[in-house]
């Protein structure tokens, strides 16, 4: 398919699900399926500039990941690490936007300044976006955005009669709605994934593993939101 202003998401989404089954295919640790993972986003960011694909949020690490076993955990960081320094100085990337969105305070502290420094380091460039969905949960998130708009209602910043959708939108880790979601693995489900912004978006479940996401699935994703008809409840 050839991209144009109208049949190419501006702002997709994508569930990174099957690393770890992926790995034990291998006979490998689970964990280290995350490796493979990590170089897939880098080929798929790739695409999705090719294709004009303007803004890209990645479900990188749940709340629940937290409970992983520590030896994964760790492997986890150090690869989120790595990751955080490949954007950083990757002459490529000096057009891409990095945010984090979740609740980032639950990382360790060496995790944070590096998502901290990442940010700070591509906050003015531009056209594209990036957002790294980290320690994230659809209704953490929607919580989180009650607990603010009802703080201002407390200091008086707010009125109740001000409550509408833009400005609990404005309240969310991520104020801006995916036009497509892709999910790989085979499940048919958000598992919590911008469960407000999502609401009119189109969703593309794929049976490959993350790793094994070619560019021909990419494209067929793709020609799957070209060809539908989105009503938004109309």
């Amino acid at each position: 398919m050839q991209p144009t202003d109208n049949n190419v998401p501006r702002h997709l989404g994508i569930i990174l699900d099957g690393n770890r089954r992926f790995a034990k295919r291998l006979m490998l640790k689970p964990w280290k399926g995350h490796e493979w993972g990590y170089e897939k986003v880098k080929s798929v960011l790739e695409w999705c500039k090719e294709y004009n694909i303007r803004e890209v949020t990645l479900y990188s690490f749940s709340i629940e990941n937290f409970d992983r076993p520590k030896e994964e955990f760790n492997y986890l960081m150090e690869i989120f690490k790595k990751a955080c320094t490949h954007f950083k100085n990757d002459p490529n990337g000096k057009n891409m936007k990095i945010h984090f969105v979740g609740r980032i305070a639950m990382f360790p502290q060496d995790v944070q300044d590096a998502m901290h420094d990442l940010m700070e380091a591509t906050k003015h460039n531009s056209p594209y976006i990036l957002n790294l969905a980290m320690a994230y949960g659809g209704r953490a998130e929607i919580i989180d955005a009650t607990k603010k708009i009802a703080q201002e209602i407390k200091e008086g910043k707010l009125n109740v009669d001000q409550i509408n959708e833009d400005l609990f939108a404005q309240h969310l880790y991520l104020n801006s709605d995916p036009d497509l979601i892709i999910r790989t693995s085979g499940e048919q489900r958000l598992s919590g994934f911008l469960l407000y912004q999502g609401s009119y978006a189109e969703i593309a479940f794929v049976e490959k593993l993350w790793p094994e996401f070619e560019k021909k699935d990419f494209l067929k994703c793709l020609d799957h939101y070209a060809h539908s008809e989105r009503r938004f409840g109309k």
